[in-house]
Formats: C-alpha cells, sequence, structure tokens
C-alpha cells in the first residue's frame, strides 16, 4: 500500500519547467490585501497598473457588443479590422508601414512572449536580456527550455543594452537571440533611435534574433521612443493595450512578426488558445478612438513623475535611474537597508505604502532597489511620498 502511494506521489511531482520563480510583486499584493482586510489604506506602488478604466470608446464598444450577444471565436491571428487598425497606427504614430498580414493579436504581452519564443528559438538556445529586467522574461524562456542570458546594465550607459556589450556576451558563448524593452521596466530607461539601430546592427551583425518590448510606449517623456519596426522589417515586436490604454485586465495585445514567422506564430496559437477572447479584441479597436482621453491620464503620470522626483529626496531616496518613461521609478535603498524586501516588507507594514523590492527585477543588485509605479492617481503619490517622508524620518 505504501508503494502505491509512493508511486501516487512522484506523479504529483512538478515537472522542472514548471518550478520557475514567482513573480514576486504579486506577494507583495497579497501581503497589501491582508493589510487592507484588516481596515487598513494601503497606497499600492507596486503593481504596474494603471489606476484609469479603459477608454470610454472600448467600453462602449465591448457593451454594443454585448448586446448582440453573439461573441464567437475570431480567427487565431485576430480580428481582421484591428490588425489594419494597428497597422494604420505604426503609420499614424511613427510613419512607418507595417503590413497587417505581420501583425498577430495575442493574449496580452505575456501571449506574445510565449508565441515568439517558441516560433524562433529551439529548447537550449540563449537568450540575451537584461538585469535589471521583468522577471517573466527569464522565467518563460527557462519554462520553455531556453536559457536566458543576463547582462547586467549600468549608469555609463543609462542602464541600456549596447551593441559592443551584446556582441561581448555572444563572444564568450554564442547567442541566439536578444530582447530588449523601450520604455523599460523595472527602469524607465528609453532607448534613442540611434542606440536601438547601434544594438539592432550588432544583433543582425551576429545573426541574434531581435525581439522588442514596446509596452510602454506611448508613455514616453524625455523623448519620442523608437520602435523597432522603424529599423527592420526582421525584428519581433510586442506590444500590448494594457498599459498606454489602460486594458490590463482585457489581457489583449499584439505581436508583429516577420513573414517567415507569420504560419508559425498562428499555428502556435491555434493549438495554445484557438483565438483571443472577442470581446476584448473588439473593446481594442475602439480603444485607438480614445488616444485623447488616455493622453490625459498620461499628463497625470508627468505630474506623479515630477512628485517623485522632487518629492522623495527630500525624504532621503535620493539615487534613481532614469525615469524616461513608462511609469515607474527604481530607487536605491541601501543606505536605509541593504535588503530591499526588507525594506518594502516595513514600509507597506509601517508606512502602508506597497512596493516591489528590486530582487524580482535583478540577481546581481536588486537587494539595494526598489521599484515604486506612479501609475495611481496623483492624490495617492502625493501622500505615498508624504508617508514615505514620515516613515523614513522616524528612522
Amino acid at each position: 500500500m505504501l508503494d502505491v502511494r509512493d508511486k501516487a506521489k512522484s506523479l504529483l511531482t512538478p515537472s522542472s519547467r514548471g518550478n520557475v520563480p514567482p513573480f514576486m510583486v504579486m506577494d507583495v499584493m497579497a501581503a497589501a490585501a491582508r493589510i487592507e482586510a484588516e481596515g487598513g489604506h494601503v497606497i499600492h506602488m507596486e503593481v504596474g497598473q494603471p489606476a484609469a478604466p479603459a477608454p470610454q470608446t472600448a467600453i462602449a464598444a465591448a457593451r454594443r457588443a454585448l448586446d448582440i450577444g453573439k461573441i464567437d471565436y475570431t480567427a487565431a491571428i485576430g480580428i481582421p479590422s484591428l490588425r489594419k487598425r494597428i497597422s494604420r497606427h505604426y503609420l499614424e504614430t511613427y510613419g512607418q508601414e507595417v503590413d497587417p498580414s505581420r501583425i498577430v493579436i495575442t493574449t496580452g504581452s505575456s501571449g506574445a512572449f510565449v508565441l515568439a519564443f517558441l516560433s524562433a528559438f529551439e529548447p537550449g538556445d540563449r537568450v540575451a536580456i537584461t538585469s535589471p529586467g521583468y522577471p517573466p522574461y527569464r522565467h518563460i524562456l527557462r519554462a520553455l527550455g531556453c536559457e536566458p542570458v543576463l547582462i547586467e546594465t549600468t549608469s555609463a550607459t543609462r542602464h541600456a543594452l549596447t551593441g559592443e556589450m551584446l556582441l561581448e556576451a555572444h563572444r564568450k558563448t554564442p547567442l541566439k537571440g536578444v530582447l530588449v524593452a523601450s520604455p523599460a521596466n523595472p527602469t524607465g530607461t528609453m532607448m534613442t533611435r540611434e542606440a536601438m539601430a547601434d544594438l539592432m546592427a550588432a544583433a543582425d551583425s551576429a545573426g541574434i534574433r531581435f525581439i522588442s518590448d514596446e509596452i510602454y510606449h506611448g508613455l514616453d517623456y524625455a523623448f519620442p521612443a523608437v520602435t523597432a519596426a522603424q529599423l527592420s522589417s526582421e525584428a519581433i515586436i510586442i506590444n500590448s493595450f494594457s498599459k498606454y490604454f489602460c486594458m490590463t485586465g482585457w489581457r489583449v495585445g499584439w505581436i508583429v512578426v516577420p513573414e517567415q514567422l507569420v504560419r508559425s506564430v498562428e499555428t502556435l496559437q491555434q493549438n495554445l488558445s484557438i483565438s483571443v477572447p472577442t470581446l476584448s479584441q473588439i473593446a481594442a479597436e475602439a480603444a485607438f478612438d480614445g488616444c485623447a482621453e488616455m493622453d490625459v491620464i498620461k499628463h497625470g503620470y508627468v505630474e506623479n513623475r515630477r512628485i517623485l522626483i522632487e518629492g522623495l529626496p527630500k525624504g532621503g531616496l535620493t539615487e534613481f535611474l532614469p525615469v524616461d518613461g513608462a511609469f515607474y521609478l527604481y530607487a536605491d535603498v541601501s543606505k536605509f537597508n541593504s535588503d530591499s524586501f526588507e525594506f518594502a516588507k516595513t514600509m507597506l507594514q509601517q508606512a502602508h505604502v506597497a512596493a516591489t523590492p528590486g530582487v524580482d527585477f535583478d540577481p546581481f543588485h536588486g537587494k539595494s532597489f526598489v521599484r515604486f509605479s506612479y501609475s495611481r492617481s496623483t492624490q495617492d503619490i502625493t501622500e505615498a511620498v508624504a508617508r514615505i517622508t514620515r516613515w523614513l524620518a522616524k528612522g
């Protein structure tokens, strides 16, 4: 009997591919929820989620679709009119033509990463990503059998990857791909056109597949964001309606792929999810008509950014990375605590401000940093700065 139980237990053991680290921000959210359940008022700066709702145009389109009531599957690559609208977006925003046939609708950017990695890489392939960087990049790569290669960035390059840094890593052990984000999470760093062109040229010279995460496009403050589509038709480009359009829970995004990968991405989507939720696609297409509304939200982020940049140094947090875009400030807290997890935990417990410890983003120096998201209301950000300042002053 015991032998049977032992065999049964062995069948329940998770596969090595499923043994990936948790996304720590979710644990912070859970801890904040416990405080709120006890009546506490937590200011949420831990999660990259806009406080504002989706554009009214998107919500109205979804309501009309629900009134009709027939929500069927779509083509695996998405509703044709949405793909054409995204193509038009590239022309209107960047002056760049992108054939709608190269655009595939995905379940948020997360679904796009899975499709990109599966279509472009084989198990064992090495893919470069920056550190600090978005944790699921490396977690998804590992789950799919690829090897993420972390390249540490520094202030010397404004925490952006350069072509020489990429080629140096490639010379040590060959790379098959590189993924960069601009604006980046958690740093907020953006790459200039020249910097991105240099990196893409280096990747091309070495036969390294280039993937550009552009989910924070539209949320640029230092200078206009550059899309990889302006520089190459061979790049894989990932974007989403989650951030600029405030549609996180709708789970809809897109991927632009080279012509030779379109069929592979399509068949993967057919088998993995059949299609992206139809209601979300309908809403996403209408979201483009709500850009004026979203620009008002963006102006709020600009003000929140100013409040943090000017306010946090008064409390002693004087060192942070460039805040070029997105809605994050990545601050060095090492003068207060050598363990950013303990810093964030204590700040949540005592000041009721939730932020994400840097160990989620950077295995090298993450213990020195905390990420603050300023995607909440200006009132919340103002109160957060006041709470943090009072808390730090108490020592």
